[in-house]
């Protein structure tokens, strides 16, 4: 494994070491996204991306949005409003929705940032390298899917279910999977979107990424709403979508 992955995963464990007592319920999405972090390492090492060295980069510079807005949090500070909403989520919530909380302001809000952290605006006007970075983009489904047994296993021995969440414990991770491809697919709509932004100037890259922050602060509704959260969002998608300037 790398060893731009491995420190982050070891920072990953440090966090998690030194979480304090009143912060527990976070280290549900902190514990899954260690796990994930890892699973992108093994993949990386066994050729699954045509462009591992890219790859790592995109994955370290990812992982660093979250941990500046924990960091943030942790110190009194304000992080980005969906990361605000879910670090201040009840402690009484399931575990999967504190997880949930983590995946819409990491993907929905940080993912297309990250994309373009490490994808210069020569490279989007570079059709070929363009593909070939999507393709990479897309590959994570793979993995993403691998972990949602898994990170349901991790979930259900941490959180009481009722007899009906377990008799829907197969459709919920096909749901799981459906929902996480979906809410990619439009990470890729949203990083070009802020591309276009980024060209037109620092005055129109801010307006758009604050469209971004309340549409992803505004999905914290959809999770918290009562019911079957994940067949809901397998229905009306996970992902949101920047619409035309």
């Amino acid at each position: 494994m790398s060893s731009a992955i491995e420190a982050v995963a070891a920072t990953m464990q440090d966090r998690l070491d030194a979480m304090p007592p009143t912060r527990a319920a976070q280290r549900d999405f902190l514990g899954t996204y260690r796990r994930t972090t890892l699973a992108v390492g093994d993949a990386v090492d066994h050729g699954v991306f045509e462009d591992p060295a890219w790859v790592d980069e995109w994955d370290v510079a990812f992982a660093g949005f979250y941990l500046a807005a924990l960091d943030a949090d942790l110190a009194g500070g304000s992080p980005p409003r969906p990361w605000r909403l879910a670090f201040g989520a009840p402690e009484s919530l399931p575990s999967l929705l504190h997880v949930l909380l983590g995946v819409n302001a990491h993907v929905n809000y940080d993912l297309p940032q990250a994309l373009l952290a490490v994808i210069p605006d020569a490279g989007f006007a570079d059709t070929a390298l363009l593909d070939l970075r999507r393709r990479d983009h897309e590959r994570i489904d793979g993995i993403l899917s691998a972990r949602v047994a898994a990170e349901d296993g991790e979930l259900a021995a941490r959180s009481a279910r009722r007899l009906l969440d377990r008799a829907l414990t197969p459709l919920n991770r096909r749901a799981s999977r459906r929902f996480l491809r979906e809410s990619r697919q439009k990470v890729w709509h949203n990083a070009i979107e802020l591309q276009k932004a980024r060209m037109a100037g620092p005055a129109d890259h801010a307006a758009r990424l604050a469209e971004l922050e309340v549409l992803a602060a505004a999905k914290i509704a959809d999770l918290l709403a009562p019911g079957q959260v994940l067949l809901r969002l397998a229905v009306a998608g996970f992902g949101v979508t920047l619409p035309p300037p």
